[in-house]
């Protein structure tokens, strides 16, 4: 695959860093990838090797306060500054990438963001996949917490409020290990004002979700500590979508895409896209998937 790397200006004109996976025949669609929280685009590398061994070519943006991009890490001022920011990309990989169908894919925080920029952009994608999405959360501050919370966003919004345990990550104890080494990872807690902004958007997105139209593939491991299944339930039943599918799969935890089932979740998607957008499947090394 080839592969290209640079920034442009987000939301808020800081440097946003950014990376292009494309397969070496003419991509028959994108994928454009928004990662979670505290992570950034790197760790995708392997998806990407896999889809454009498939045709796709792979868009993905480090957020703002995210590995190569400008920002404090563990902090947004507003949560739709992810959302502003997610627009310019879109717009930026149409003109790099050419007029091909964009499928969205959000992980985690990345699926928040998804399904909130979904609610007044699905006219702009042909498709969404959401692994783990943070609609629903275990992690959910009670009335006087979240109530603490708030003040602090207002006061002191910098201030860590919330740490997350590496160790739900993935089963794989080798991923953990890498997860907790990696420099571009965000270690610390996440900031008064992130937390607010995180609920915040969940509830804009359970409130709007029956306005959701366009074909979605919703996948979750039902062991996952960081981001509640229950939001992937909620998605499937709410959503207006004729074209919706919802997998669960048994034992595994948070990042899907790094356990060591990874390969089949990945096949799962390529066959819902390749059925839900009619796509034709393409031989690759002289055998198809």
């Amino acid at each position: 695959m080839n592969h290209k790397d640079g920034k442009f200006a987000g939301a808020r004109s800081e440097s946003i860093y950014y990376r292009y996976w494309t397969p070496q025949e003419p991509a028959r669609a994108v994928l454009l990838v928004a990662h979670g929280a505290g992570e950034h685009c790197g760790r995708y590398e392997h998806l990407a090797e896999f889809f454009t061994q498939q045709g796709f070519a792979v868009a993905a943006l480090d957020h703002s306060g995210h590995g190569h991009s400008d920002g404090v890490s563990g902090f947004v001022a507003a949560f739709d500054d992810y959302i502003d920011t997610l627009e310019i990309f879109q717009r930026q990989v149409n003109t790099d990438l050419g007029p091909l169908p964009i499928i969205l894919l959000g992980h985690s925080m990345g699926g928040l963001i998804s399904a909130r920029y979904l609610l007044d952009h699905q006219r702009d994608y042909v498709a969404c996949v959401l692994s783990g999405p943070a609609i629903k959360s275990d992690l959910e501050p009670g009335f006087v917490q979240m109530t603490i919370i708030r003040l602090l966003s207002a006061l002191i919004p910098k201030a860590g409020v919330l740490q997350l345990d590496a160790n739900d990550v993935c089963r794989d104890p080798e991923v953990v290990r890498k997860y907790k080494e990696d420099p571009l990872v965000h270690h610390g807690k996440l900031s008064a004002r992130l937390v607010e902004e995180l609920f915040k958007a969940m509830n804009k997105v359970q409130v709007g979700a029956h306005t959701l139209s366009l074909p979605m593939l919703m996948l979750h491991g039902s062991e996952d500590k960081m981001a509640s299944p229950a939001g992937s339930h909620f998605l499937n039943d709410n959503i207006a979508s004729t074209q919706k599918e919802m997998k669960i799969y048994p034992g595994l935890y948070h990042e899907i895409f790094n356990e060591p089932e990874h390969p089949q979740v990945m096949r799962d998607i390529l066959d819902w896209l390749e059925s839900a957008l009619e796509l034709p499947r393409r031989a690759v090394g002289g055998s198809q998937l």
